[in-house]
């Protein structure tokens, strides 16, 4: 399982969408000071992203969490994201290639770039069918594995606050 710490931002029935912290990994790399790609991170500043999760733990906005998604969930999603339309880019364009070749239409690649462009066209059809079909199944779906610790909701803290006084 893969962890990462959010905050809840709003809840809807069995469904919440938190923020996350967008980490690089500069901090670990020898290179630190003199990479481009610190540089420009400091430059664009911290960016969060917003995530629809699985409220398995009944958490309230406001609430630190820690959510997590299995591993092989995401290596289903980053194959089918990146390597299906790759791949179909390919024997697309080989078909094209075949076909020039067996017509002997012209030397050119254009049919080759062309039933390409078409099968990566198909691959990123297929993707979004995909994508829409397990939208809401639970194996694909990040889901809150517990509250952070030593962090209670800021919404108990100020009525816990209030009831003092």
């Amino acid at each position: 399982m893969i962890e990462e710490s959010a905050r809840v931002v709003a809840v809807e029935g069995d469904v919440a969408w938190v923020e996350t912290r967008r980490n690089s990994v500069c901090g670990s790399c020898a290179a630190n000071k003199g990479c481009g790609t610190t540089a420009l991170a400091k430059v664009v500043g911290v960016k969060y992203s917003r995530l629809r999760v699985l409220n398995a733990i009944a958490a309230k906005a406001g609430d630190e969490v820690v959510i997590g998604i299995e591993e092989n969930a995401l290596v289903r999603g980053s194959l089918a994201m990146y390597a299906i339309p790759v791949v179909l880019l390919l024997v697309f364009a080989g078909l094209g290639d075949a076909l020039n070749n067996q017509m002997q239409i012209t030397t050119s690649e254009i049919i080759s770039v062309v039933s390409g462009l078409f099968g990566l066209a198909g691959g990123f059809f297929w993707v979004s069918r995909y994508a829409g079909k397990i939208s809401y199944d639970g194996r694909y779906q990040p889901v809150m594995l517990r509250k952070a610790e030593g962090s209670a909701s800021r919404v108990e803290f100020l009525q816990g606050m209030q009831s003092e006084v």
